[in-house]
């Protein structure tokens, strides 16, 4: 029997694996993240704040845009629902670890990858053995404070 077999539906893993390369990943990643969690609310029936909804999309977003704008080759998306987040993770064949700029507000540009890290419950970089993978996990649902559940203010 499967280890997630015995678990109850919305408890398992769903897991979304795609492949980016040409000149318009960007916005293929962000409408792909959109189907994915429209067709795992609809078909799972697992809740979805528009919070998440549209946190996700930008995490996507700003991730996929860094590896199209630094790294050549493709990128890999990675969308896993787990624990109660949509967990986002992009691969590259760039090796090179990206630097968060400290906050300017003066600063025009530059700011995803800050945004990025403030937004979600939990962010993660490493290298692989072939270029780096970026994690993030965004949070399903808002407590009913209106603030992100596990997301530290």
């Amino acid at each position: 029997m499967p280890e997630n077999e015995d678990l109850p539906l919305a408890s398992r893993p769903i897991l979304s694996a795609l492949t980016f390369a040409g000149s318009g990943p960007v916005a293929e990643a962000r409408d792909a993240a959109r189907i994915f969690l429209t067709e795992v609310q609809a078909v799972h029936g697992i809740p979805l704040s528009d919070r998440a909804m549209g946190m996700v999309q930008l995490v996507v977003s700003e991730l996929v845009t860094n590896a199209h704008k630094y790294a050549p080759g493709p990128c890999l998306l990675d969308l896993e629902i787990r624990d109660g987040a949509v967990e986002v993770s992009v691969w590259d064949t760039d090796p090179t670890l990206p630097v968060a700029q400290s906050p300017d507000p003066g600063r025009v540009g530059q700011h995803g990858l800050e945004i990025v890290i403030g937004a979600c419950r939990s962010f993660e970089m490493r290298r692989e053995p072939v270029g780096k993978r970026i994690m993030a996990a965004i949070t399903l649902a808002d407590d009913p404070g209106g603030s992100p559940a596990g997301h530290v203010m």
